[in-house]
C-alpha cells in the first residue's frame, strides 16, 4: 500500500526571522519547526472519517494560502507563512504564477520571461530568464521532492530544471487556444497542460480523464488543480465555473455570482475536500472544506493578483 504524507502547519504564521511561538488574538502561532502531518493513505476511504482519497478531515484552522500579484507582491493568509516577495525588485517582466514547496516552507514566483524567484525553502534550479522564448511563460509546477520544477509557455513549450524530467510538450503543435497552466502527477513522472479552451494535454504517466474543449464555455479556463492520487483534475474558468474530470470532486462554483474581477487561480485543500478560487482583486471564494482565512479583495493593490497556492 502506498502511503503519501502531506505536511500541514497548524493555525498561524510566524515571521521567519524569529521562529518563536507567540499568541495573537487568542490563537497560538506555531513556529515552522512544529508541523502537523496529514497522511493520505489509499484504501482508508470511509475509515474514521477519511475521505475517498484516504485523507483524514482537516479544519479551516489547519489551512492557509498565498496570493501573488503581477509585481511580485505576496500576501499570506491562515497558516501560510510569509517568506519574502519580489515587489521591491525591478522586474523585467510581470509575475504570472506561483507554486508552494512540498514542505510548505517556501514558494516560487515565475515571471512571463521565465525568471524564477525563490523564497523560504524553495531552491533555485534555473530559469529561462536569459533565453529568447517563442511565447511567454504562463505557469510553474514543482516536482514532488521540491528539488526541481517545470515552466510552461503559452505555446505549450515545457522547460525542466533540477530533478524535473522532460516528458514532452506541445511546443511544436498548432493549438486552438493558448496553454494557461501546468500540473505535475504525484509521482513526478508526468504532467498535464491545460489550454484556455479547456483542452488537456497529458505527458508521461499523466492520465487523460476528459477535457472541456468540446464544451461551449462562457469564459476561458484559467487554472487547474489535481487530486492527491492523480486520478482526476478540476478546471476553473475566469467566471468561476468549475469542471471536474476523473475522481475530482465537485463542491460548487461561482459562475452565477457577479464577480468584481475575473478568477485567475485556484488551489485544492490538502485532503482534496475542497478548493479555493481567487479573483484578480484578491477576493477568495471557498468551496467544500476550504476555509476562508482572508483575502485581498476590497484592499488597494499596486498590481492585480495573478495566482495563488495553498498549503499542501
Amino acid at each position: 500500500m502506498e502511503v503519501r504524507t502531506r505536511t500541514r502547519k497548524w493555525w498561524g504564521s510566524v515571521a521567519a526571522a524569529t521562529g518563536i511561538a507567540a499568541v495573537m488574538g487568542g490563537a497560538v502561532l506555531i513556529p515552522n519547526s512544529q508541523l502537523a502531518k496529514v497522511t493520505c493513505t489509499p484504501g482508508y476511504s470511509g475509515y474514521s472519517g477519511y475521505n475517498s482519497f484516504g485523507c483524514p478531515p482537516i479544519t479551516a484552522s489547519q489551512q492557509g494560502y498565498w496570493e501573488a500579484a503581477s509585481d511580485g507582491g505576496v500576501f499570506t493568509f491562515g497558516s501560510a507563512t510569509y517568506y519574502g516577495s519580489a515587489a521591491a525588485l525591478p522586474l523585467n517582466k510581470p509575475v504570472v504564477g506561483m507554486a508552494a514547496t512540498p514542505d510548505n516552507q517556501g514558494y516560487w514566483l515565475v515571471a512571463s520571461d521565465g525568471g524564477v524567484f525563490r523564497y523560504g525553502s524553495a531552491g533555485f534550479f534555473g530559469s529561462t530568464g536569459g533565453m529568447t522564448l517563442n511565447k511567454p511563460v504562463v505557469g510553474i509546477a514543482p516536482t514532488p521532492s521540491g528539488q526541481g520544477y517545470w515552466l510552461v509557455a503559452s505555446d505549450g513549450g515545457v522547460f525542466r530544471f533540477g530533478d524535473a524530467g522532460f516528458y514532452g510538450s506541445t511546443g511544436g503543435m498548432t493549438l486552438n487556444k493558448p496553454v494557461v497552466g501546468i500540473a505535475a502527477t504525484p509521482s513526478g513522472k508526468g504532467y498535464w497542460l491545460v489550454a484556455s479552451d479547456g483542452g488537456i494535454f497529458r505527458f508521461g504517466d499523466a492520465g487523460f480523464f476528459g477535457s472541456a474543449a468540446v464544451l461551449p464555455l462562457n469564459k476561458p479556463v484559467v487554472a487547474m488543480a489535481t487530486t492527491p492520487d492523480g486520478g482526476g483534475y478540476l478546471l476553473a474558468a475566469s467566471d468561476g465555473g468549475i469542471f471536474r474530470f476523473g475522481d475530482a470532486p465537485w463542491y460548487g462554483s461561482d459562475a452565477s455570482l457577479p464577480l468584481t474581477k475575473p478568477i485567475v487561480g485556484m488551489a485544492m485543500t490538502a485532503d482534496a475536500g475542497g478548493y479555493w478560487l481567487v479573483g484578480g482583486d484578491g477576493g477568495i471564494f471557498t468551496h467544500g472544506d476550504a476555509g476562508y482565512n482572508g483575502g485581498m479583495g476590497g484592499m488597494k493593490l499596486n498590481q492585480p493578483i495573478v495566482g495563488m497556492a495553498g498549503l499542501g
